[in-house]
C-alpha cells in the first residue's frame, strides 16, 4: 500500500469527521490491494460535481486508489462497525467488504463519503472474503444512477475497476471494486450498535455527528434529538413514497440498510416493477415477502421505530417520558408518507390541487391496474399521453367509467390541459431500468467484456422524463418468462 502527493491533480480533497468520533464506532483498515485493476466505468459528471478532475480520474494513479492499491493523501480509511435486523432478526455487523477512505470535500463545501465497496476483508467480514463480483457492482452502478436521474434521493456510483482476480461464489467470477459516494453512511443500524454496545455518551456523539453533518438546523432545537428523529422520519417517508411512485422495490430493507440521510443504500436485489402488483417480490432470499412493493411503507415505519429506541436514552431523562415522546414522534409516520405518495400521485395524474375523492380515484385505477395486469411505468406513459395501448384494461368499460371521472376532475381544475400534461411527462418516467435490459448490459460486460450495452443503457435512462423516440424501445416489455425474475445480494 502505498501513499503520494501524485494524486491532488485529481482534486482529492479530504476531511475524516467520522474518524473523530470513538473508536468503538470503526477499524482502521486499509483495502487489500489486488493484482491488476482496470478501470470499467468512470462517472464523469458525478467526478466533476466533486470537484474531482475527470480525465486524471483516467490515469493508472487515480485506478490504482479505485481499486485500493494507493490511498490518497488526506484519507483515513476505515471499516465502520454497526449492527442492524436483517429480515427481523437483530445481529451486529459492520463493513464486512467496504472500506470509506475519506470524506470529499467539494468546491462548493458538500462533504461525501468515497467508499470502495468489494476492498477486501475487515474485522467484520464475518468469514467472507470481502470481495465483490463484476455483475453485482455493475448492476449497483446502473440502478444507482438510474434512481438520480429520476429524482429520488441515493448513492451514486463513481467508478467500477475489475480486479483482475476472481472470486468464489457459486461459480468463479471475475471481482470488480466500486466506489461509492454517499451524503453519509450513517445508518439506523450505527444506532442500534451504539445503543446496544455503547454508552451513553458515545451514543450523544454519533447523534451529534448526525445532527452537525446533515440537519444543522435543529442544533439549537430545544429537543435537538427529538427533533434529529423528526427530521430523518420526513426524510425517509419523503423517500419510499418516491420509491413506491416509481414502482421500485428494494427488497432488503433491513435497519442496516436505511440512512440517516434519506438516501437510498444498498442495491443487492432491488429491482423495478412491471405488471403492478403490491404483492411483488424479487429477492430470491425474501421468501415471506417482508420487503415486498406494497410492504415498502410500513416496513419504513417499522424502522423508524427501531431507530426511535435508540434515542430513548437522549430524549428525556424520564425513560417513561421519553418513550412517550418517542411514540408521540413516530405516531404521524404514516400520515406523512401518505401526504408524500399522494402529492406525487396526483402529479402523475396531472392534478394540481388536493379534492376529496383524489385518493379513491387513485385506488381504482391501482386496482384495475392489478385486475388486468398492467405495466405500471407504461400505464402512466400511456395516460401521459392519453393513448390507449398497452393494455387490455384501456378497453373495458370500467376503465371507460374510471378515464370519464379523471377527465371531469381535469376539467375541475383552473390550470389548463396542456399544464396537466406538462405536470405528467415531468412526473412519469418514459423508462426505468427494466429488469431485462439491465440483465442484458450485464450478460454483454460479464460474459463478453463488452461495455457498450450498458453506456447505452445508461445514456438512456440519464433523462427518463425526456419522452423521445430514441426511449421507446427501452419502454418495451420483455417476452413472457417461464419463471418468476429472480434477484440476488451479490454478495
Amino acid at each position: 500500500m502505498t501513499m503520494g502527493t501524485e494524486h491532488r491533480e485529481a482534486g482529492w480533497n479530504f476531511e475524516n469527521s467520522y474518524a473523530r468520533l470513538p473508536e468503538s464506532f470503526f477499524t482502521s483498515t486499509e483495502p487489500t490491494p489486488v493484482r491488476a485493476p482496470k478501470l470499467a466505468v468512470l462517472n464523469q459528471p458525478l467526478a466533476a460535481s466533486l470537484g474531482l478532475d475527470a480525465q486524471a480520474l483516467l490515469s493508472e494513479e487515480a485506478v490504482q486508489v479505485f481499486a485500493g492499491n494507493r490511498v490518497p493523501e488526506g484519507a483515513s480509511p476505515l471499516a465502520q462497525a454497526y449492527a442492524g435486523h436483517q429480515f427481523g432478526h437483530f445481529t451486529k455487523l459492520g463493513d464486512g467488504r467496504a472500506v470509506l477512505i475519506g470524506e470529499q470535500i467539494t468546491p462548493s463545501g458538500g462533504r461525501f463519503d468515497i467508499q470502495l465497496k468489494g476492498s477486501g476483508r475487515t474485522p467484520y467480514s464475518r468469514g467472507g472474503d470481502g470481495r465483490a463480483a463484476l455483475g453485482p457492482m455493475l448492476r449497483e452502478y446502473i440502478i444507482s444512477e438510474a434512481m438520480h436521474a429520476l429524482g429520488i434521493p441515493t448513492t451514486r456510483s463513481l467508478a467500477v475497476v475489475t480486479t483482475g482476480e476472481r472470486i468464489v461464489r457459486e461459480t468463479y467470477l471475475p471481482g470488480a471494486i466500486l466506489t461509492r459516494v454517499a451524503a453519509s453512511h450513517l445508518r439506523v443500524g450505527t444506532f442500534q450498535y451504539a445503543a446496544k454496545w455503547c454508552s451513553v455518551e458515545e451514543l450523544r456523539a454519533l447523534a451529534d455527528t448526525a445532527i452537525d453533518r446533515h440537519y444543522p438546523d435543529v442544533t439549537n432545537a430545544e429537543n435537538r434529538y427529538l427533533a434529529l428523529l423528526q427530521e430523518v422520519l420526513k426524510r425517509q417517508a419523503a423517500l419510499i413514497a418516491k420509491w413506491q411512485l416509481v414502482g421500485f422495490i428494494h427488497g432488503v430493507m433491513n435497519t442496516d440498510n436505511m440512512t440517516i440521510s434519506g438516501e437510498t443504500i444498498d442495491y443487492g436485489p432491488c429491482a423495478f416493477m412491471d405488471t403492478f402488483d403490491p404483492a411483488t417480490v424479487f429477492s430470491s432470499i425474501d421468501v415471506q415477502g417482508r420487503y415486498a412493493y406494497g410492504n415498502q411503507p410500513y416496513i419504513g415505519g417499522w424502522n423508524l421505530a427501531r431507530f426511535a429506541e435508540t434515542l430513548l436514552p437522549l430524549l428525556h431523562e424520564d425513560e417513561e417520558r421519553s418513550v412517550q415522546i418517542a411514540q408521540d414522534a413516530i405516531s404521524v409516520y404514516g400520515d406523512v408518507y401518505r401526504e408524500h405518495w399522494l402529492t406525487g400521485m396526483r402529479a402523475k395524474l396531472g392534478l394540481f390541487h388536493e379534492e376529496a375523492e383524489d385518493e379513491a380515484l387513485m385506488e381504482t385505477l391501482l386496482s384495475l391496474m392489478k385486475e388486468h395486469r398492467a405495466d405500471y411505468t407504461n400505464t402512466f406513459r400511456a395516460l401521459t399521453f392519453d393513448t390507449r395501448e398497452g393494455s387490455e384494461m384501456f378497453g373495458t368499460p370500467e376503465f371507460a367509467k374510471w378515464h370519464e371521472q379523471w377527465q371531469a376532475r381535469l376539467g375541475r381544475q383552473q390550470e389548463s390541459k396542456e399544464d396537466a400534461h406538462q405536470l405528467m411527462r415531468n412526473s412519469n418516467p418514459a423508462v426505468i431500468p427494466r429488469n431485462h435490459r439491465v440483465e442484458e448490459a450485464l450478460e454483454a460486460a460479464v460474459e463478453h467484456g463488452d461495455l457498450s450495452v450498458m453506456e447505452k443503457l445508461l445514456a438512456v435512462l440519464s433523462a427518463p422524463y425526456a419522452h423521445t423516440p430514441e426511449q421507446a424501445e427501452y419502454a418495451a416489455l420483455p417476452e413472457p418468462a417461464s419463471s418468476p425474475y429472480r434477484t440476488y445480494c451479490g454478495t
